[in-house]
């Protein structure tokens, strides 16, 4: 559900489940000229709290150490890019998706 709501907004996939010795990425795709690091947070009815605030400081340095690891090993450190998270709600009637573009900034 999350990788077609931002095929339709325009994102195109570079790649879904990235990962690396640090870790996994959910999602990267490109937005323009832009590369875009998502993290999909899904909560089901029974849980508390939005998905999106589900990615914490922790998270974010996480999530910001594998960028820079893919920046790094693609030869990308030069290449505008941004982090994002995708927040899908689900409830009895019918999911929510919600995304947020620019989410955080780099943390080290």
């Amino acid at each position: 559900m999350a990788l077609e709501a931002v095929k339709q907004i325009g994102y195109r996939p570079v790649h879904l489940n990235y990962r690396c010795p640090l870790g996994e990425l959910d999602l990267i795709a490109k937005d323009g000229d832009t590369l875009v690091f998502i993290e999909i947070k899904t909560r089901s009815a029974g849980d508390t709290g939005p998905a999106k605030e589900a990615v914490d400081r922790r998270k974010q340095r996480r999530l910001s150490r594998l960028a820079l690891n893919y920046l790094k090993t693609h030869g990308g450190l030069d290449t505008r890019s941004r982090f994002d998270v995708v927040a899908v709600g689900l409830s009895e009637d019918q999911p929510k998706i919600e995304i947020v573009k620019n989410a955080f900034e780099l943390l080290y």
